[in-house]
């Protein structure tokens, strides 16, 4: 089911901690020349902070920033050795191996394997917390010589972010139950997940927490039947784009246009890649939810 390494990462869970790396971590002279992304995730991150140049190729699922991005491509989720290898542009004397490697998902071994060769792989999977991603972009900017714009870029989020959760006013007297829509199969997340903290700084409560076992961490496949009773006053949706979801295809789901969520028009369609990623673009997502949140805290007809 699962075929794109947006709904892969979706689902991967991945606690890390990741050392803040100094300016000395990549001087000018080491930075690498040749990089190498198979996250979607890290390529945004890397042309945020100007190491664009340096990124001779990408995922295939690589799609932002729209333009500068190299037309080499591997496949993320089945690469091979020969395929990453020989990907740089030699010059005289030098290797057309790849100076770095920053993969968030390690399919067909592949860290193993090329660290064998003497390429060096760094892992970014997909984060449980705020501090997790930031600290990704932080370790980005060391390692290919951006480390004041990476800083600065985190610590733009940092603030963004942290302005969004204080703009929701208090709510004790209203619960805002949220479903949060991975695909049309009711796959979900809860509150332990990097995404799901998130929207649980902004006091809502996620109807996937209660539905949860322990067989799926973090990212529960509900029924459309517990949705339904469930009654979420809020439905976000990140399969509009992979999986042509709407509001009018939600509302003709067997029981759903009875849920507060469709019936008010509290249903918001996100953006499949900014959901899935935690890179320069997350002030989006979390704008995005922040908005929808408030919008339904002052819709008198979620609390009639």
């Amino acid at each position: 089911m699962f075929k794109s390494l947006r709904l892969v990462l979706a689902l991967a869970l991945g606690a890390i901690a990741i050392p803040l790396l100094s300016e000395s971590s990549a001087t000018a002279s080491t930075s690498p020349s040749c990089v190498v992304s198979l996250s979607p995730t890290a390529t945004e991150t890397l042309f945020a902070i100007g190491a664009g140049p340096q990124v001779q190729a990408v995922d295939s699922d690589s799609n932002f920033p729209t333009h500068g991005l190299p037309s080499k491509r591997v496949n993320a989720l089945n690469p091979s050795v020969e395929s990453i290898i020989g990907i740089c542009k030699a010059t005289a004397g030098s290797s057309t191996k790849p100076n770095l490697v920053i993969i968030s998902y390690d399919a067909n071994s592949i860290k193993e394997k090329l660290t064998a060769l003497g390429v060096k792989v760094v892992a970014q999977y997909a984060p449980t917390s705020l501090a997790g991603a930031l600290s990704q972009i932080r370790q980005l900017g060391g390692l290919t010589g951006h480390v004041a714009a990476s800083n600065k870029l985190a610590s733009s989020l940092s603030r963004s972010i942290a302005a969004d959760v204080k703009s929701v006013p208090a709510h004790p007297k209203k619960k805002i139950t949220v479903y949060y829509e991975l695909d049309p199969t009711y796959y979900s997340l809860t509150s332990a997940t990097f995404v799901g903290a998130l929207m649980k700084s902004l006091g809502v409560v996620n109807i996937a927490d209660a539905g949860a076992t322990s067989a799926d961490p973090g990212y529960p496949q509900l029924s459309a039947e517990y949705i339904a009773s469930a009654n979420p006053k809020l439905i976000l949706l990140a399969d509009t784009i992979c999986c042509k979801v709407t509001l009018a295809k939600v509302g003709r789901r067997p029981g759903f246009a009875k849920i507060s969520a469709v019936a008010d028009h509290h249903v918001v369609n996100l953006n499949d890649d900014v959901a899935s990623r935690w890179g320069p673009r997350l002030n989006l997502l979390m704008g995005q939810i922040t908005a929808a949140v408030k919008k339904t805290l002052a819709d008198p007809r979620v609390w009639k």
